[in-house]
């Protein structure tokens, strides 16, 4: 069952994100608002549009989640390879989206750390010498 899902959420999205279906899209909404004085703007005219909007947008949510949601993991094991690969790179930080908001927010503050005395020492480095 999960597979099935996997497959036709990820053909959904990719069909969803063809110009052909954008374009049936505009050309809906162009054929509802011409059918509009037809119908003399009515709240059913105007539910019609609002119903299928609603139903397509609470459709898409899941198709995106699921396809974003693999992507995620998918570059994350790539992530995760290249740090085991590199030499003296830090092994601790595999598997860094598992640990807790603390324990990302204490190494946030680390790197930014890390980021100013970079910043710091490439300015000295390129600041010309004092007369």
């Amino acid at each position: 069952m999960r597979a099935l899902f996997r497959q036709l959420a990820q053909r959904s999205a990719d069909l969803m994100a063809s110009a052909g279906v954008f374009s049936v899209a505009v050309g809906s909404i162009v054929l509802w608002l011409a059918t509009g004085p037809m119908y003399g703007y009515s709240d059913t005219w105007q539910l019609v549009v609002n119903t299928s909007t609603s139903v397509i947008t609470f459709l898409m949510v899941f198709l995106i989640q699921n396809t974003q949601g693999r992507d995620t993991r998918a570059i994350q094991l790539k992530l995760d390879e290249l740090l085991r690969s590199i030499k003296g790179a830090r092994n601790a930080l595999v598997r860094l989206e598992d640990l807790s908001d603390d324990d990302l927010d204490k190494l946030r503050a680390e790197f930014a750390k890390l980021a100013a005395s970079s910043k710091d020492s490439r300015r000295t480095n390129l600041d010309p010498p004092s007369a």
